[in-house]
């Protein structure tokens, strides 16, 4: 499985992507980073069909995204939104169990509920399957999100900021998980803001910045000058237990990096979207 992203554009009042180009190979984990407005939310809003691009392609194994059906869209990908609007009055499992949808209909069988209770097992969400959503923590929600993705066992896991609510034994169970999912013919792409967590995680990072690709690569590109490049912040990168950890000492007065594209709409959470069914500049894909 192979998701190829060409020469993305896309604009609202302004360009938010600008010829942007990607692919993420199955059994890889790509996380794309940069800082509010850059095109990430409005990227990954793309990929699953919520928004389309003014030019460019994106494909699966060479077939055209709009070129499939929903059901089969939302068979072949998953995706795990940054929020959404409201709560529905149903519980956990019944939240979870819409993932499977795509698979059988609105009549869901045995293998359908056998597979929701595997993926509440997974995600430590069993005390829970029967509360209703609205009931739940901002970080339980998300975690029944991932679920409804994950039951579905997707060729592409697409999310965004699937960690953000989470507290710090969570954010890390839940990014293993995601890394047990992708395994060996599981495409990721997650949008993440935490830059150690993403040097840990993934296999590959693309640095965007003004919707273009900045950079790409394994997690030694996070370099203290890509870092202020991209994000107008002075960081230090440390090596703990042969994995990197950025620290950011201070924004640079002289650069507004994340404020350059603060207006990106596919970032606003207050923005109206749609229902969810379901190499390298000098290193451009």
């Amino acid at each position: 499985m192979t998701l190829q992203i060409d020469d993305l554009h896309v604009g609202y009042d302004e360009r938010v992507l600008d010829g942007l180009s990607l692919r993420v190979e199955a059994g890889e984990l790509l996380g794309v980073l940069g800082p509010n407005g850059s095109g990430k939310s409005t990227l990954l809003q793309c990929v699953v069909g919520l928004l389309d691009p003014d030019a460019g392609s994106i494909t699966l194994d060479g077939t055209p995204i709009d070129h499939l059906a929903s059901d089969e869209r939302a068979r072949r990908v998953g995706y795990v939104p940054q929020s959404e609007s409201r709560a529905f009055p149903a519980t956990v499992f019944e939240t979870i169990l819409q993932g499977r949808r795509p698979h059988g209909g609105w009549a869901p069988s045995a293998r359908d509920r056998a597979a929701v209770r595997e993926t509440i097992d997974r995600l430590g969400l069993a005390d829970l399957a029967t509360r209703k959503i609205a009931d739940l923590s901002g970080g339980q929600r998300q975690k029944v999100r991932l679920g409804r993705a994950l039951v579905g066992d997707p060729e592409v896991l697409v999310l965004d900021e699937p960690t953000s609510a989470l507290d710090l034994q969570h954010r890390l169970r839940v990014i293993d998980e995601i890394r047990r999912q992708v395994g060996d013919d599981v495409a990721g792409i997650v949008a993440i803001h935490d830059l150690t967590l993403a040097a840990r995680s993934c296999d590959r990072v693309a640095l965007l910045a003004d919707g273009q690709v900045h950079a790409v690569g394994g997690p030694e590109i996070l370099t203290p000058e890509r870092i202020e490049a991209v994000y107008g912040v002075e960081a230090s990168v440390l090596t703990h237990r042969d994995r990197r950890v950025i620290v950011p000492d201070a924004p640079v007065p002289s650069a507004a990096a994340g404020d350059r594209g603060a207006t990106d709409p596919g970032d606003d959470p207050d923005r109206p979207r749609p229902t969810t069914d379901h190499a390298e500049p000098t290193t451009q894909d």
